[in-house]
């Protein structure tokens, strides 16, 4: 499939600073940041929590809990922004001095998304006062009943959207709430509760009450902030920034170490990417596999030999889901290879075997997303006739939004619904699949104008000779932090093949001679399997990057896309 090429627009650098490296002064330019004060990480540049609604009852309760030290439970959810912003707020609110603070997950096979009646039911046995939900509870509505029906006081902090109605929760903390002024709305489940912590500081500081580092907590937010793909706006760069550069000096919590060493990775030179590929898939591995408790116990100890024996066992649910993952995508393929021409080039792709494990469903939808680029829902048996979906969107399509467009079209022909603008969860009746199939992808072909196109590249047009060097590299690797909505540069070139080899695990390496360099570059390509002959001229797609090697950094393109030259 013909790729499609598109170069972005670089507004004014005028009022960039003129020491800014010219490369990155372009680069930043064309992803919106055309003033000196927007290039500012520290955190004075954060967006004050003052204005979210709902948060003087929030810190109502939680200064309540501590003066009377009640009994607090964290209710999270079992991907990784859900493990980081519950061992966040477990770690935060000891550091408050609250004595009795746990910590409970629901089983994404046994209780579903969030605070459900029955997870209700399973937090009274615990006895708490107070329930906190991290990264849910926004849709919660006969959950929050039910809590509240049997003597619970619950405190909602979520970053998904709203349904039509809102939990009767004694305080919500959600910067997507209608009306909610709050700034900075793509902040992750952790990220919101990283603020309800830094309001709380702030009003037990008049008060003279106890006021904890905070800023130790943000190796948690970065985490969990890359793994849950929100846009990386001005506010979440600075939160991520601060926790990568928390990494990389060391000073991250034992968890978060143990599970970079375990993939390999030296803190010292972490990267949005490492957390994202490497450390995020491994903690979620344990929710989509078994019981995301190991993930938080893993997060929560301090102890390294503990966080270490505990990401060891994350590492290998980790490869055992990758070995589920490639099973279920030859079988998705199949599938898709199999359907009439009609239905296999709907605008949106909707796939469904009977024996597809429900915690690696969105990991293939996003697979099958990337390959054939148009949205994907890929569901398993959830049992009693009902199936469970996981969706990945494309660019340009707002997924949550498209899902309610579809409810509203088709009321009841799906139960609950939820997400945000790249991924949902769903639920169906096994019976209306086939009816799903086809309302969805007659909804995403309205909101898209047709069927989604092939792939396309963005990028950030060529780039010159005397910047493929190790220094431009090392430049670009942390002038991020590089992520959703703020991508990592693209450039594009024309080399000559020198050589090619393969790699093991399906990549290669290859050998490409800039057009009028002397020395052929050394590439990468991810999930390839074979490359032009030597003595061919190529038209490429590259990131630049360093690659450690025996202790030194080397200059290394990663290839996203090569082609025949054009004449």
């Amino acid at each position: 499939m013909i790729p499609k090429i598109t170069r972005r627009s670089v507004a004014d650098t005028g009022l960039l600073p003129a020491h800014l490296h010219p490369v990155l002064r372009r680069l930043y330019a064309a992803r919106g940041v055309t003033e000196a004060a927007d290039l500012d990480l520290s955190l004075k540049g954060l967006a004050r929590p003052q204005g979210l609604l709902d948060l003087a009852p929030a810190l109502d309760l939680l200064e309540e809990a501590l003066a009377r030290q009640w009994k607090v439970l964290i209710l999270g959810d079992y991907d990784a922004d859900g493990a980081t912003a519950t061992a966040l707020a477990v770690r935060g609110l000891r550091m408050f001095g609250l004595e009795r603070v746990e910590w409970l997950v629901p089983d994404r096979f046994r209780h579903g998304y969030g605070l459900s009646p029955e997870l209700a039911e399973l937090a009274a046995a615990r006895g708490p006062d107070l329930i906190v939900t991290v990264d849910n509870g926004i849709a919660a509505v006969e959950g929050v009943a039910r809590a509240k029906a049997l003597g619970m006081r619950v405190l909602v902090t979520d970053h998904h959207l709203p349904g039509e109605a809102l939990p009767a929760a004694d305080a919500l903390v959600d910067p997507n709430r209608p009306g909610d002024p709050f700034p900075a709305k793509h902040l992750a489940g952790v990220g919101v509760m990283f603020y309800l912590l830094l309001a709380l500081r702030a009003r037990l500081r008049d008060g003279a009450g106890p006021q904890p580092a905070l800023a130790e907590l943000l190796d948690l937010v970065a985490l969990g902030t890359v793994a849950d793909l929100v846009p990386l706006d001005r506010n979440n760069r600075i939160l991520v920034e601060q926790g990568l550069r928390r990494i990389r000096a060391g000073r991250a919590c034992a968890g978060i170490l143990a599970l970079l060493e375990v993939a390999g990775r030296d803190p010292g030179r972490i990267t949005t990417a490492d957390l994202g590929f490497a450390v995020g898939p491994r903690l979620n591995a344990a929710g989509r596999l078994e019981d995301m408790g190991q993930g938080i116990a893993c997060l929560l100890a301090d102890d390294p030999d503990r966080a270490l024996e505990a990401a060891r066992r994350l590492d290998g649910l980790n490869r055992e889901r990758r070995g589920i993952e490639a099973e279920m995508q030859d079988q998705a393929e199949a599938l898709l290879a199999a359907l009439p021409e009609g239905e296999g080039r709907r605008a949106g792709i909707t796939l469904y075997d009977p024996d597809w494990h429900e915690g690696v469903i969105g990991i293939l939808a996003a697979r099958v997303r990337e390959r054939h680029h148009r949205p994907a829902v890929v569901f398993a048996r959830a049992g009693d006739g009902r199936l469970k979906g996981s969706a990945r969107s494309v660019p340009g399509l707002h997924l949550r939004d498209c899902l309610a467009d579809l409810d509203a079209r088709r009321p009841g022909l799906m139960g609950r619904f939820g997400g945000h603008a790249m991924a949902a969860g769903l639920s169906l009746r096994e019976a209306d699949l086939e009816v799903f199939a086809e309302a969805f992808a007659a909804t995403v072909e309205d909101r898209l104008g047709g069927v989604p196109a092939g792939p396309e590249f963005i990028t950030d047009g060529p780039l010159e000779a005397d910047h493929l060097t190790p220094e431009v590299a090392g430049l670009l690797r942390y002038g991020g932090p590089w992520g959703q909505a703020f991508p990592p540069p693209l450039f594009e070139g024309r080399f000559e093949v020198d050589n090619w080899r393969p790699l093991n695990g399906g990549h290669l390496r290859l050998w490409l001679r800039p057009e009028g360099g002397e020395r052929p570059l050394e590439a990468v390509a991810f999930r390839w399997e074979t490359a032009a002959p030597p003595g061919a001229r190529v038209d490429a797609l590259y990131r630049l990057d360093l690659n450690l090697w025996q202790g030194q950094e080397r200059l290394q393109l990663i290839l996203e896309h090569l082609a025949a030259a054009a004449v």
